[in-house]
């Protein structure tokens, strides 16, 4: 379902276009759709109408709080807490959205928009290794994943007695980020940050609300990462 990153650019080759983004997310969708199938069946049996679930997939196209938000709501917790935790669970892309807006294009308000495009994988794709990324490259392969997402959450709401456990569908999602990795395990401080943020997540899982850990974790590795080798 998912694919290996490909070798990044060096710095004198020319940016990758739209197609290029779109052709390597293609496998990425793959994953996201069947991601966003188990959350449209997910967030259905929780009581969620299946025009919310599919709304929600459209606006948020975010699973990790997705999956926060209803599992919270499904639990009996309340609409405040449930979108707080999305929020945290989607605070990653502060720093992210940092590190790729110098690469974007006119003024703060359609840099910021440009910004919503931005997603783990295609974050990670597009960066060329010396601090730039590849703007166009960066919109095609979040725009093949987001139809995926919005198509897989229809699916998942339409589809009578669908279960997607047994199905394995539950898995997606962590072979989904697994795979992301995989570009970055080349580098050795990277790998040591990596560790010391995923140890520092593990520890605060038991002690704080959801979403903190990771909100944590983000802080930890962009420090670590920004701090001379």
């Amino acid at each position: 379902m998912t694919a290996a990153p490909a070798s990044r650019p060096s710095s004198d080759e020319p940016d990758r276009s739209f197609r290029d983004g779109a052709r390597a997310g293609l496998p990425y969708a793959g994953a996201s759709a069947a991601l966003s199938l188990s959350f449209g069946v997910v967030a259905t049996d929780a009581g969620l109408p299946a025009v919310a679930a599919v709304l929600m997939s459209a606006v948020v196209f975010a699973g990790s709080a997705q999956f926060a938000a209803i599992g919270i709501l499904a639990s009996g917790g309340g609409l405040g807490a449930a979108v707080g935790a999305a929020a945290l669970m989607n605070s990653r892309f502060v720093p992210m959205g940092f590190a790729v807006g110098p690469s974007l294009r006119g003024s703060r308000l359609r840099r910021a928009v440009e910004g919503q495009a931005v997603v783990d994988s295609s974050w990670v794709m597009a960066q060329r290794g010396d601090g730039r990324f590849d703007r166009a490259y960066l919109f095609g392969h979040t725009f093949v994943q987001y139809v995926a997402w919005v198509v897989g959450t229809l699916a998942g709401v339409v589809l009578p007695g669908l279960d997607a456990r047994a199905l394995g569908l539950d898995a997606v999602f962590p072979a989904f980020f697994l795979s992301l990795l995989v570009g970055e395990l080349r580098d050795g401080r990277r790998v040591r940050v990596a560790l010391g943020a995923a140890v520092l997540a593990l520890a605060l899982v038991p002690v704080a609300p959801p979403g903190v850990p990771v909100l944590a974790a983000s802080a930890a590795a962009l420090v670590g990462l920004r701090r001379p080798a």
